[in-house]
């Protein structure tokens, strides 16, 4: 059955903002070449987005054509502003932005352990009120007759712990603070026409590498977090899969060998987070007698990794280590290269080995489950550990895995989470805003 014609004019609308969205702006010969649609179509299309406030002229076209110059068309990026906040037991970060994601203020602010349910929730609100206004003040003028230009439209919340997949809410949770949850309520509240949607931090970081990061050209793939405490995201046929419960990815609970016993419905302690938590793997350097020093805001785990990964590298780069294996099975593999090597890089090299072989439980269980073709690792922790984690955590899941996978480094540094909240937020608020238009 052929289309109505008003639906067809939504899906043609729809198209030419996706378009606009992915390519920039355009004019109406370029869109026209783009869709297939006819010239007509595409002169009632824009003059019907322009009417919505959904796109105006920005500028004028040189083509190679006789006549005027071609109007040039683009999405309002005004008409609407987005927030992104990174929820952390130790601060928010917050970005607002315009439609378009053109990033207009950014701040973050740290919340101390003994704060306050209440104080720690207005620090945070106060941020994100302040950052919304400064983001209004670098905004265009409104235009008229739209009431809302440049109004809050979405905000997307990043933070730890299960989402209720029937509320959408942050469940409640004995490790994580009580002020996470009573933020998005509260929130809500100081925003009442905007949409405050909270989503685990790690899916986010996975919907971000996979639009801009080391997933860029997969559909399927895992990311692993390592951090403070371990989870995973799980992206199948590009769509995010959380489970009946949202708890799709607590490998924190994972049983596995080497632990002192087995992890309770309600302690992770005994599964895989006791082997490949921040806490283990401090233990577990001070064992290889690795030491770190730096900025003392960052979890100790993580400089410990970053130095040992520095010494290594650099070693490599002097050519002060052989060119032997790296792989752990012995001391064979670095006797060639031992008579130069410094005590501090052969102990980088043998924590680096041993933490390998710790990931590579976590990671080796979920690709025996669920096949991805890829793991990222994420998290401080693997961002870290980058390319010489991954590399050796890939050399052992070869030997113990029939199912060919990659293992890739994060590459979007430590902006994965809010990257993730900002495009869920720009994807509402364009989903929501579009459709309006059509309308």
């Amino acid at each position: 059955m052929p289309a109505s014609p008003s639906t067809a004019r939504a899906i043609n609308d729809r198209l030419a903002l996706r378009l606009l969205q992915q390519e920039g702006p355009l004019t109406a010969g370029q869109l026209k070449q783009l869709t297939g649609l006819s010239r007509p179509t595409v002169a009632d299309l824009v003059e019907r987005l322009a009417a919505a406030g959904l796109i105006e002229v920005v500028g004028e076209s040189g083509e190679q054509r006789r006549g005027p110059n071609a109007k040039v068309y683009g999405i309002v990026a005004d008409r609407a502003h987005l927030a992104a906040l990174d929820v952390r037991t130790e601060g928010v970060s917050v970005v607002v932005s315009d439609l378009l994601g053109r990033v207009l203020a950014e701040a973050s602010v740290p919340i101390g352990d003994d704060t306050g349910t209440g104080p720690a929730v207005e620090q945070a609100v106060t941020l994100v009120e302040c950052a919304v206004k400064e983001a209004g003040t670098l905004a265009a003028p409104p235009r008229a007759p739209a009431q809302e230009w440049g109004r809050l439209h979405t905000v997307g919340i990043g933070a730890p712990g299960l989402i209720d997949p029937a509320d959408g809410e942050l469940r409640d949770s004995s490790g994580l603070p009580e002020w996470h949850r009573r933020l998005v309520a509260v929130l809500q509240e100081r925003f009442p026409d905007a949409r405050v949607n909270v989503e685990n931090e790690t899916n986010l970081a996975a919907l971000a590498e996979m639009r801009d990061g080391a997933a860029r050209d997969r559909d399927t793939f895992v990311l692993l977090w390592l951090g403070m405490g371990i989870g995973a995201a799980v992206v199948l046929d590009g769509r995010l899969r959380r489970g009946a419960s949202g708890g799709t990815g607590e490998l924190g609970f994972l049983p596995v060998p080497g632990t002192t016993g087995l992890p309770s419905a309600t302690d992770c302690e005994g599964g895989f987070h006791s082997l490949a938590g921040a806490a283990a793997i401090a233990t577990l350097a001070a064992e290889h007698g690795v030491t770190a020093s730096g900025a003392a805001d960052e979890p100790h785990a993580v400089r410990l990794v970053r130095a040992a990964v520095g010494r290594v590298t650099a070693a490599a780069g002097e050519d002060l280590v052989g060119a032997g294996g790296r792989d752990g099975e012995g001391s064979a593999d670095r006797t060639g290269g031992a008579d130069h090597a410094t005590a501090d890089v052969e102990a980088a090299h043998r924590f680096l080995d041993a933490l390998a072989d710790r990931v590579v439980l976590g990671v080796a269980a979920v690709v025996s489950v669920l096949d991805p073709g890829c793991v990222v690792l994420a998290g401080e922790v693997g961002r870290a550990g980058g390319d010489e984690l991954a590399a050796r955590v890939h050399r052992r899941l070869a030997r113990m895995s029939p199912l060919p996978t990659e293992v890739r480094a994060s590459s979007l540094g430590g902006g994965a989470v809010l990257r993730g909240a900002l495009l869920t937020a720009r994807d509402g608020a364009q989903e929501e805003l579009f459709a309006r238009g059509e309308r």
